[in-house]
């Protein structure tokens, strides 16, 4: 039975997937697992805002707060697009580092920061993300709820107000969108040698390695969020990526580079005198890199530097 449709067990596992559950749902939807923690606080305000005899007549309480998450973060989304508007340079999905790597210094199930309790997988990566913020919000909360955590259209139509139907046409558009954008995953390890490879041509500063490893059409985004200076629109082009990312490089000659999974995908973290100070996530077609994105937003760098 999907997890929406279980009745929930009192116990304190329960309470915790309960939860985990809720702020995957919200962190897919919105990108940011600060926002998704504030959706996760709002949907349980809600349910116990609820009389008790209200409460008892859910039939399911978990699926309940499914669809209200999923309410609130549509709600979020449509004021997200105005807040983004006014946003320093582009906006970029929080990129998260694999829990996994933290385990022996201390990280749990319970741990502090929301980030950690975000499953990694191919609908986190940064480019289904970066895709996702494309699609309208209707069309994102109809695809999320649906193709990520099998919830039936007829939920999904009380979630968004329109009807089932329309609901299956929202999500099919943005599968369409999302197709259309993305290029087939390629498999990690393959991945992971153009990376290195890329590490190493960033580290000797070799403009023409870099550009042989790029796509002709290759792309880098970067957030700096006002605090950070950064390119402000997206770069084009792999020659001009590739002088980009050295210049980036020259102006902090102190920045050791590590490869490190960014969103479940290869990538690389920049650290100066041990704190994290850039995460770039990366996108690999037919051998060659498609999509760079650069992370230098320190208020989006929090679950890196945390521990």
């Amino acid at each position: 039975m999907p997890s929406h449709e279980r009745e929930p067990d009192p116990s304190l596992r329960s309470m915790v997937e309960e939860r985990r559950t809720l702020l995957n749902l919200a962190f897919r939807m919105l990108g940011s697992s600060y926002d998704a923690e504030d959706v996760v606080q709002e949907t349980y305000a809600r349910w116990y805002a609820l009389p008790e005899a209200e409460q008892r007549e859910i039939r399911s309480p978990v699926a309940w707060l499914v669809r209200v998450a999923g309410r609130i973060c549509l709600d979020h989304l449509a004021s997200a697009r105005v807040r983004r508007e006014r946003y320093t340079g582009e906006w970029l999905p929080e990129p998260l580092p694999d829990r996994r790597r933290w385990d022996s210094t201390g990280a749990t199930e319970d741990a502090a920061d929301p980030a950690d309790r975000v499953t990694l997988d191919e609908s986190v990566s940064m480019g289904m993300l970066v895709v996702l913020e494309s699609v309208t919000p209707a069309e994102r909360v109809a695809f999320v709820l649906h193709d990520v955590f099998g919830v039936p259209f007829a939920e999904i139509a009380e979630t968004v107000g329109r009807s089932p139907a329309a609901c299956r046409q929202l999500a099919a558009s943005a599968r369409r969108r999302i197709r259309d954008a993305r290029p087939p995953a390629t498999g990690t390890e393959a991945h992971r040698q153009v990376v290195s490879a890329f590490k190493r041509a960033c580290e000797t500063g070799d403009v023409g390695a870099l550009v042989g490893l790029l796509d002709p059409d290759a792309s880098a985004h970067a957030d700096g969020g006002g605090r950070v200076r950064t390119a402000r629109r997206p770069v084009i082009g792999a020659d001009k990526v590739a002088r980009y990312l050295v210049g980036v490089l020259r102006k902090e000659p102190g920045v050791e580079l590590t490869e490190e999974d960014v969103n479940g995908r290869p990538g690389l973290v920049g650290r100066l005198d041990g704190w994290t100070v850039a995460v770039v996530a990366t996108e690999v077609d037919a051998g060659s890199i498609s999509h760079l994105w650069l992370m230098m937003n320190p208020d989006k760098l929090h679950a890196w530097n945390r521990r």
